[in-house]
């Protein structure tokens, strides 16, 4: 089974300017969209919540839902925009997704998301896969994660990739979600041997390239989220570390003039430096002169007005060789 390493679908971060950069750091790792609530898909403005540029791909939509009629409609536009993949989430914790019966809630009723895995399967030819917690609140994770599994795949999910915490719906927060409840690798790796046949992936918490590697020791594909949003520089090593791509040094000249030229048609297009900028920030953390670099991106790129030269000036402020160095 192929391994597989991906960028976690995040609210508010992976956008389409988030994922464009993160492609220019790996041309390998699966993307993911935010989730997007299968309603707006098919009523909202679907350009704006859809469209990517042609060089994010590998790329997933996430949809959010319970429906299965109208997932499987949501699927299909999602097929024709140009999607490589569509994911169902089983595992935000936030009220809005409680209220819409879409997100973690669904970890209770494992019959009715197979039910809207089997209706997307149905409706498109691309792979259909699903994103869930070990359980929720009072579930116990064994029987809990087990029975969603088991359900799931008989339905023909192509591959499940787990965060490995419960959420708890009552008492936390999103943001504490993401914290507070213990991580539990192992209880996925437990997952993984009952299914030796199917795709299990995981999430939660991991860090580095390092921990990738241990995890995939016990499973098929590891997600990266938090970690390749704020130091977005650990990506440009994914594609020699797990897809034997050769180990060269990072251009990372050659990224600046990438960004600086999608800066310039996002602009010409009535947006602002700043939009893309935001993803920008800690790419190079820890780096002698990263301070300086981050300075420029949070305060000169959001003026009004900013032109891609302001990407050049931060830039400049970084002493590149280290980089390089640390990326080969």
């Amino acid at each position: 089974m192929q391994t597989m390493i991906a960028i976690a679908p995040m609210m508010d971060w992976t956008d389409r300017h988030c994922r464009f950069f993160h492609r220019q750091l790996t041309r390998r790792a699966l993307l993911y969209t935010e989730m997007v609530v299968a309603d707006a898909v098919i009523h909202g403005v679907r350009e704006r919540l859809l469209g990517f540029d042609d060089a994010e791909h590998p790329v997933a939509l996430q949809l959010g839902g319970s429906d299965p009629r109208k997932l499987a409609e949501a699927a299909v536009i999602g097929e024709a925009f140009g999607y490589d993949e569509i994911n169902l989430n089983v595992g935000c914790p936030s009220d809005r997704v409680q209220s819409g019966t879409f997100g973690a809630c669904l970890m209770k009723t494992p019959l009715l998301v197979a039910q809207c895995v089997a209706a997307m399967k149905a409706a498109v030819k691309i792979p259909v896969t699903v994103k869930c917690r070990i359980g929720v609140d009072e579930q116990d994770p064994e029987p809990a994660l087990d029975t969603l599994a088991d359900r799931v795949l008989a339905a023909g999910a192509d591959a499940l990739w787990v965060h490995a915490r419960k959420a708890w719906l009552e008492g936390l927060s999103p943001k504490e979600n993401r914290d507070i409840p213990p991580l539990d690798y192992s209880r996925v790796y437990r997952l993984k041997a009952r299914k030796p046949n199917e795709f299990i992936g995981i999430n939660g918490g991991i860090q580095s390239l390092d921990e990738v590697s241990e995890h995939l020791r016990h499973v098929d594909g590891a997600m990266l989220g938090r970690a390749a949003y704020h130091t977005p520089g650990i990506l440009a090593g994914v594609d020699a570390a797990f897809y034997d791509e050769a180990r060269i040094a990072f251009d990372y000249a050659a990224l600046m003039d990438e960004m600086a030229a999608y800066a310039a048609r996002h602009i010409e297009e009535g947006g602002r430096l700043g939009h893309i900028t935001r993803h920008m920030v800690g790419l190079f953390h820890g780096l002698p002169g990263a301070r300086r670099y981050r300075q420029i991106l949070s305060t000169d790129a959001n003026k009004p007005g900013a032109r891609p030269e302001v990407l050049e000036a931060a830039f400049a402020a970084v002493d590149l060789s280290g980089a390089a160095a640390e990326a080969a």
